[in-house]
């Protein structure tokens, strides 16, 4: 692949409707080409939080009385935008993040899609405006994720203060780019560049912020649910977990092949939603893992950007050795694994990992884990029950965030429907056609 020549971004905070920026800065790499910087971004202070926080809260009285159609219009131009400008937009996603460029470009889409149906929400539903939104975002789907919080807060009227993850601040800058040339008033968006626990802390503390939206880790999730809860502030929480997928002996293998390399594997296993526990009854376990060793040995793990890649890189160095680490210690407690699981290299420095698969108890602490990467285990199931017995079993007690069923059974895809304890379900199931219907969208604990 001919490496193109990319300039570094100059990646500023959008504060009070212009750009500034901080005297301490951070660099965003591409985990695909470690050599190549994507920009250098600006670290705030406390002070800079409190400016865009003042600032926001200072243009709300404005926008919270500003009439349906004006929000509509801002919001639809912010999709509009977003959806021309999808292939540049999702080189960039692809560059910083390491989705392959085809589910980039799909993630861009999305997100234009989002602010267009906030828009429509505008028009047509009324909503009492709280004030000043905190918004905190992973960078899992660094503009998907962001789009959702951000146009519900704005098309209910409130004014917004969108703190990313460090490792996106290019995204974020593209996007409040987008956002600012929207038709908003100063101060109604606000992007602050920085770490969670200076930014993120802040956001949290000030007393001008009425409400929280926070997706990332169980820790940190925890952290500002106490800070909201004793300022009784309202707060929005998504959270970890990792889904399951279960296959009956009656499930086609291709079909249920087909939905665990998408579910476990797509996009690199960086979501919450990712069926990182493969539950497979006994009479088809032994055909089910033949056929996922060769799919998995066909897949092509390399540059996000380079045409025929099935896989990128994991994000970033520390989710690479966490991954590894959790191989190493699945392997210590006896776990049998039968691909993958190491670092590999490609014609460009860049945190690549062969997908792991691998052989476990129940009792394992890899079951219980929320791996965000490109790592699945296989169970054994006795039954139905017990397979169902197994999806439903969390670290937490909390239900998963997604969970699959492969059968051709629509009695136990109903059943799997009424009791799997999973904020969303997916079945695949024949009656007279038999395709893959697989959904991988994960829900908030």
């Amino acid at each position: 692949m001919k490496r193109e020549s990319h300039l570094p971004l100059v990646l500023k905070h959008y504060v009070n409707g212009g750009w500034t920026t901080s005297a301490t800065t951070g660099v965003s790499v591409n985990p695909s080409d470690l050599d190549e910087p994507i920009g250098e971004y600006a670290r705030a202070d406390a002070r800079m939080v409190d400016a865009a926080v003042d600032s926001a809260s200072a243009a709300w009285r404005e926008w919270s009385r500003a009439g349906a159609a004006r929000r509509a219009r801002a919001l639809d131009a912010i999709g509009s935008e977003l959806h021309a400008r999808r292939a540049e937009l999702g080189c960039l996603l692809a560059r910083e993040q390491g989705k392959t460029l085809p589910e980039a470009i799909d993630e861009v889409v999305h997100a234009g899609q989002v602010f267009r149906a906030f828009a429509e929400e505008a028009v047509h539903h009324s909503s009492e405006p709280l004030g000043v939104v905190a918004v905190i975002t992973p960078w899992s789907f660094p503009l998907a994720i962001p789009a959702a919080k951000i146009a519900a807060a704005l098309s209910a009227g409130n004014c917004v203060v969108f703190k990313p993850a460090e490792l996106v601040s290019g995204c974020a800058w593209a996007l409040a780019d987008i956002i600012g040339r929207s038709g908003l008033p100063a101060g109604v968006f606000n992007l602050v560049l920085g770490s969670g626990r200076v930014v993120g802390a802040r956001l949290v503390a000030n007393e001008m912020v009425r409400a929280v939206s926070f997706t990332g880790s169980v820790t940190t999730g925890t952290s500002v649910l106490r800070a909201s809860a004793a300022r009784q502030i309202k707060v929005d929480l998504d959270t970890g977990g990792h889904g399951a997928l279960i296959v009956l002996n009656d499930a086609n293998v291709s079909t249920a092949v087909d939905a665990a390399i998408e579910g476990a594997y797509g996009l690199n296993g960086q979501r919450h939603a990712a069926s990182s526990k493969l539950i497979v009854e006994q009479g088809i376990r032994h055909a089910f893992i033949e056929a996922m060793l060769t799919r998995l040995s066909a897949l092509r793990i390399d540059h996000a950007l380079k045409t025929g890649t099935n896989i990128g890189p994991v994000s970033n160095d520390s989710q690479l050795q966490r991954n590894l680490d959790t191989v190493a210690m699945a392997i210590k407690e006896g776990a049998e694994l039968i691909h993958g699981g190491r670092a590999i290299e490609r014609e460009t420095r860049g945190y690549f990992m062969e997908p792991a698969l691998l052989l476990a108890k129940p009792e394992m602490q890899i079951t219980r884990e929320d791996i965000f990467g490109p790592v699945a285990v296989v169970l054994a199931a006795d039954d139905y029950a017990h397979a169902l017995d197994l999806a439903n079993r969390t670290a937490s007690g909390l239900p998963a965030p997604c969970a699959g069923l492969c059968t051709t059974s629509l009695k136990h895809a109903r059943h799997f429907r009424r009791h799997s304890h999973s904020h969303s379900h997916s079945h695949s199931h024949r009656i007279t056609v038999d395709r893959p219907t697989t959904v991988t969208v994960g829900v908030s604990r």
